[in-house]
Formats: C-alpha cells, sequence, structure tokens
C-alpha cells in the first residue's frame, strides 16, 4: 500500500526525506520539468510585446546590452530608478543568448513560473506527501493568474518565485533535523530573499520578515531566532543585496530618496501613482485567478485548521501557510496602490494548502466534499462556457464585450468548449465517484482553456502593441530620420525599432530622470515638437488616434501613413520623398493602410 494512504491529510512525513528512495525523487524532478516545460513554452512566441510592461522590461535590459552599463537602468535613455536590476540582468541575459525574440524574451519568466512549480512540488512532497506533492504543483501550473503571469514579461513572477523558495527554504528547514541539508536550506531561505530584494525591492525582506515574525508568534516558537542562523544568513543576505545598492547610489545622487521612499514608502501609503483600488480589489482577482481550483478552497482551508488553539502546534505548517496567503493578500489589498500582479505571491501558498487537500479527495476521502465542489464548478465554468458560446449570437451590449468576441472571432468556442468541459465532465465523474478521474478531467479541462486562450490571445496584437507598425517602419528608416511619440510613450516602440525615440509632450514615469539629468534631446516639449516637425528632415510620428486628430485640427501638416489599433504612424513630408522597400516584411499583424 502506498505510504501517503497511511496518513491522513495534514500529517507530515518527517522521515520521508530519508526514507524514499532517491531515484524516486529524481524521476518525478525530471518529468514534472519535462511537462511543465512543454505548458509553459508552447505559447511564449504566441504574441507581441504588449504594452506597457512587456515593452518597457524589454527596453531597459536592451539597452544595458547596448550601452554597457549595468549598473543605471534607463528607459528610453533616461534614468529609471522603479525597480532593481536582478530581472533586467537575466533578461539581458537572454539577449546575449537568443537575441531579441520575443520567445526569448519571455523565456526567463516562464523559467521561474517551472521553478516555481518544482518548488511547491519538493516542499509539499516533504511535508505532506508525494502524491500531494504533485497535485499542488499542478494545481499552481493550472491556475490562470500564474499561468498567464508566467508567459508575461513583469517581475512578479520573479519576485514571487523567489519569496516561495525563499519561505519553503525556511519551513522544509524546521522540519529537519541538524545538519548540512537544514544549514543549506536556510541559507537558501537568505539568498532567495536576497534576490527577491534585487529583483523588487524591500517586499523581498518586509513580506517574509512578516510572515515569520507573525507564525513565531501564534505558536509560540520564540527560539526561532537561534535555529534559524540569522548573523551568518544575514551577512550573506547583505552581501547579495547590497553592492548594487551601493554602487548606484555613487552613481546618481537622486537614487535614495526616489527608490526608498518614493517608490516604497509613498507607493504603499499614498495615490502618487494613480494605481488606486478599493480594498476589496483583490478579491475577485484571486477568486478568478485560481478558478477550477477556487471551488475547492473553503474545504483545502477548513481542513487545515487546527480543530482548537491547543492545537495549533500540531498543525504549524498549515498556520504557516494560511499566514502566508493571508498577510500577504492583506498588506496589498490595505495598500492605496494596486494592479493585478500583486497577489501573485498569495497563490503557491494555497496551491499547497489545495494540495494537501486534494491527495485526500484523489484516494476517495472526501466524495461529498468533491461533489460540492464540482457543483460550484459546473456553475461556474458551465456558465461561462455557455455564456461565451452564446456571446457571437449578441447583436448589442456593453461596447468593450462586443469588441473583443469580433477580434476573436471562432476562438470563442473554443474557449467555450474547453470551459463546458471543465465544468461537466469532473461534475460526471463525481457522480460515478471517481474522485481520480474527476481531478484528472479538472486538470486536463483548464490546461485546455489555458492553452487555447495564450494561442488566441495574438488576435489582440494590434490592440495591445504597435509592432506591426515598427516593423513596417524599421526598414524604411535612415539614420538621420527621426521617430516621435506624441503625448504619450509607445513602450514597445524602442525595442522593435532598436533605437531611442523622442518624446513630445510626455514625461510621465520618465519625469525624475528627465529632471535628473539633460535629456532635452529627445525629451521635448510642444512647441520643440512643432520646430522638428516643420524642418526639412524626416520625422515620424506616433500618436493615439483621438490625439491625432486634434493635432490635425491645428493645421499642422500629417501625412499619415498607417494604423495599427488605437495608434496612428504619419510623416512630416509627403511619402512618395521615402527611400522603397524592395520586399516588405511580414507582418503578423498588419497596419491599415490611409
Amino acid at each position: 500500500m502506498n505510504e501517503d494512504t497511511l496518513q491522513p491529510p495534514g500529517m507530515r512525513h518527517p522521515s520521508s526525506s530519508s526514507v524514499e528512495p532517491a531515484g524516486g525523487w529524481r524521476r518525478d524532478v525530471a518529468w514534472l520539468t519535462l511537462a511543465l516545460a512543454l505548458f509553459f513554452g508552447l505559447a511564449l512566441g504566441a504574441r507581441a510585446l504588449w504594452r506597457p510592461d512587456e515593452g518597457r522590461y524589454v527596453e531597459i535590459p536592451r539597452e544595458m546590452v547596448a550601452t554597457g552599463d549595468w549598473v543605471t537602468p534607463r528607459l528610453n535613455g533616461v534614468k529609471y530608478f522603479e525597480k532593481p536590476p536582478l530581472f533586467y540582468w537575466l533578461e539581458a541575459g537572454a539577449i546575449h543568448l537568443f537575441g531579441l525574440r520575443e520567445w526569448a524574451m519571455r523565456l526567463v519568466p516562464a523559467l521561474f513560473a517551472l521553478l516555481g512549480c518544482l518548488a511547491v512540488y519538493g516542499a509539499g512532497r516533504r511535508l505532506f506527501g508525494r502524491r500531494a506533492g504533485l497535485l499542488a504543483a499542478a494545481v499552481l501550473a493550472t491556475s490562470p493568474l500564474y499561468y498567464f503571469l508566467g508567459n508575461a514579461i513583469t517581475l512578479d513572477m520573479a519576485v514571487s518565485v523567489l519569496l516561495t523558495v525563499g519561505l519553503l527554504a525556511l519551513l522544509v528547514a524546521l522540519e529537519e533535523p541538524e545538519g548540512p541539508l537544514r544549514r543549506n536550506l536556510l541559507w537558501g531561505f537568505y539568498l532567495a530573499l536576497a534576490l527577491a530584494t534585487l529583483t523588487k525591492g524591500l517586499i523581498g525582506i518586509v513580506i517574509p520578515g512578516m510572515i515569520v515574525v507573525a507564525w513565531m508568534m501564534l505558536v509560540g516558537a520564540w527560539d526561532l531566532p537561534r535555529r534559524i542562523r540569522l548573523v551568518s544568513g544575514t551577512v550573506l543576505f547583505l552581501l547579495v543585496a547590497v553592492p548594487w545598492h551601493v554602487l548606484v547610489a555613487r552613481a546618481n545622487p537622486e537614487f535614495l530618496w526616489f527608490y526608498f521612499v518614493h517608490e516604497h514608502v509613498l507607493r504603499y501609503l499614498t495615490k502618487v501613482h494613480g494605481r488606486y483600488e478599493p480594498p476589496w480589489f483583490f478579491v475577485p482577482v484571486l477568486l478568478g485567478g485560481l478558478i477550477p481550483w477556487t471551488a475547492f478552497l473553503v474545504p483545502a482551508l477548513r481542513s487545515a485548521l487546527p480543530a482548537s488553539w491547543r492545537d495549533r502546534r500540531q498543525r504549524k505548517v498549515e498556520l504557516f501557510l494560511i499566514l502566508w496567503a493571508a498577510l500577504i493578500f492583506g498588506f496589498f489589498s490595505l495598500s492605496d496602490s494596486k494592479l493585478i500582479p500583486y497577489v501573485l505571491p498569495v497563490a503557491p501558498p494555497l496551491a499547497l494548502l489545495l494540495g494537501r487537500h486534494l491527495a485526500a479527495v484523489w484516494e476517495g476521502r472526501r466524495n461529498r466534499e468533491l461533489r460540492i465542489a464540482c457543483s460550484v464548478l459546473l456553475a461556474l465554468a458551465g456558465g461561462l462556457g455557455l455564456g461565451l458560446a452564446l456571446a457571437p449570437r449578441l447583436v448589442s451590449g456593453p461596447p468593450k464585450v462586443v469588441h473583443y468576441l469580433s477580434i476573436l472571432d471562432g476562438d470563442v468556442y473554443l474557449l467555450a468548449g474547453s470551459l463546458l468541459l471543465l465544468g461537466i465532465v469532473p461534475f460526471l465523474f463525481a457522480l460515478r465517484h471517481r474522485p481520480d478521474r474527476s481531478l484528472a478531467a479538472a486538470f486536463g479541462g483548464i490546461s485546455l482553456f489555458l492553452l487555447a486562450l495564450v494561442a488566441g490571445s495574438a488576435a489582440f496584437n494590434a490592440e495591445r502593441s504597435s509592432r506591426a507598425l515598427a516593423l513596417w517602419l524599421k526598414p524604411r528608416l535612415r539614420p538621420e530620420d527621426q521617430v516621435v511619440t506624441y503625448r504619450t510613450y509607445v513602450q514597445e516602440l524602442p525595442v522593435y525599432l532598436e533605437r531611442r525615440i523622442t518624446v513630445a509632450g510626455w514625461l510621465g514615469e520618465l519625469e525624475m530622470g528627465v529632471r535628473a539629468e539633460d535629456t532635452s534631446d529627445w525629451m521635448i516639449g510642444l512647441d520643440a515638437f512643432e520646430r522638428l516637425w516643420r524642418a526639412p528632415g524626416t520625422v515620424y510620428l506616433f500618436a493615439e488616434e483621438g490625439r491625432f486628430q486634434k493635432l490635425a485640427e491645428t493645421g499642422l501638416p500629417l501625412y499619415r501613413l498607417a494604423k495599427g489599433g488605437k495608434i496612428v504612424l504619419a510623416v512630416n513630408h509627403p511619402p512618395l520623398t521615402l527611400p522603397a522597400v524592395s520586399t516588405p516584411p511580414r507582418l503578423t499583424s498588419p497596419p491599415v493602410p490611409p
């Protein structure tokens, strides 16, 4: 009989690392790595770089490679201190290895997503058993929020996985006896926190510190500081995290105030970034981001809680995971600056708790809970699928919904079909008392839906990216020509053109860098833009359609060349004088001719 079936959920396997054959771990890791690499890697190049984040977080490392300055991050040639450099360095490494390709740029977050799943598997297997570890990894990989951010070029997946690796290393170390393994896990905890700090700032130490202190107080683990190699670990953390901060501060006097005060304190406590959302903002984000596993979340949390206050020390691991999820969720819910990816670090601890619960479900010890959860899933996924299948018949409705449905076209039915399968098939197997097949069907249904959605996302390239316009323009550009964005900054444009652009009448997130040094050659005002436009040289303009129309009403000579999504491309002289291109580039989403 399998060892997992002998112990009720929540019972840990304190000796599993010593009694289980190493070959079993290696075999699981090898198969998981292969499956996850395919799952996260199949659609890496399916779409263009979407604004704003993907363009920004590729352009900064592109400029590092071009200039050789690895200390001071720059965006369009302007100092940019909103984030530390680790993610930029990794993206720059991908550029060195594979060139400036979309799939290569998404390889970094995809590898972090894979690493996070492997970390969850390893910790889940050590703490709750093999089946729980495998299911936890699968839950995390197939959670929509996690999967989509593993396919997006942002810092959030990297920092979330580094926090996960660090906190799980600590949690597993506390379950291990004294020895080299425990020591290395604890040093891994400090190293991961240092790397998280180098990825997204002080949350790399604030969030883990908040969780560990709260857990220590809750379970009465007052001897924890002397058990976690605090002195040597702190030295390791400082050796990794501090040098870049010292170097960049010495080179840039404005760094310290902007980075620590403006980007940490004021970002959290004020609306300075214009990203305010109500305190309940992350509730639907988290519930939707965990579908279909949202249906199992309540029983998973209930089974993890201790029966009474006196029993809390018997559920130390479960309470650590619950605190991890709850404190991060509360921390960002109270902030005055909110974006959807901020809640991503909540997913790994919830995946572990779900994996622990689903292991019992798989073994047939939670049949009633399975039927209830599958009924909820049928209502959620089945309702969404049915609504999506009928949606193309709508002749009226919210303009954005109708517009997006027209873009998806036939992909709507593939997405609707996968949602219907996700709702119906697990429910039918649950009715027949086949929990293993019911869960397998849920994993298969959500995987099909996620892959179909990411593959179909290329249909939105014209809406979210100027790649088509940039590729159309790039072979026509001469070194002396100017490219200007008017009253906006199109983040992905410098990446595709592989050159700095001129920005007219806009500062936005570049305001600090513009004030820190002279950038007047390419960060210009509207008067300077008009003089440039009327000059003899060739100037290309990228502008949002509404602003382009208003600019045309001023009488400025504008020769419209093409339109992609909401962005219009124009030139300041009649297009007949432009150099010809013998073979136009192949465009995934061609610009609309005037």
